[in-house]
């Protein structure tokens, strides 16, 4: 098992044991979301199941799903909703690495373009690539696109 989720399933058996409701509704949620990728990994052939980076990317999409659910919801005047949505978030966030600052951010683009030697726009996709595999979960990459599109560009 990973580092990771380990720490997911103890936080499940933690929030049993304190009858944290909501919290351990998203931590189920978490775990079925590991379940379903391990299932798609072990179809393609793979012998072990999801892997931490695989975990991390699982976890920033729900994280995004979430987000704009609490938008849409606050654009239907659905507070109550939005504010389920933010404690998910909350939790699901604990088991995501420190989210990277903004100069902390642009320090890694810079870093990553001139890794792979990038020149052009063309390169975008090796940098975004390089990002990706140092940086899961640590940034935004739907924000850091538009950057690097920038320095690129």
């Amino acid at each position: 098992m990973t580092q990771l989720r380990d720490r997911v399933s103890a936080g499940l058996k933690d929030a049993m044991r304190n009858k944290q409701a909501a919290r351990l509704s998203t931590l189920r949620l978490i775990t079925a979301a590991i379940k379903d990728r391990d299932i798609a990994t072990r179809a393609e052939g793979a012998t072990e199941g999801a892997s931490d980076a695989e975990v991390l990317q699982i976890l920033g999409k729900m994280v995004k799903q979430r987000q704009e659910s609490a938008r849409a919801y606050e654009e239907g005047g659905r507070l109550e909703l939005a504010e389920k949505e933010r404690g998910e978030i909350l939790v699901l966030e604990e088991f995501l690495p420190r989210q990277l600052g903004d100069a902390e951010v642009g320090d890694a683009i810079s870093a990553a373009i001139a890794q792979v030697g990038a020149e052009s726009i063309r390169d975008m996709g090796k940098v975004m690539g390089a990002l990706k595999t140092k940086y899961t979960g640590q940034m935004d990459f739907g924000a850091v696109g538009p950057r690097v599109k920038a320095l690129l560009g």
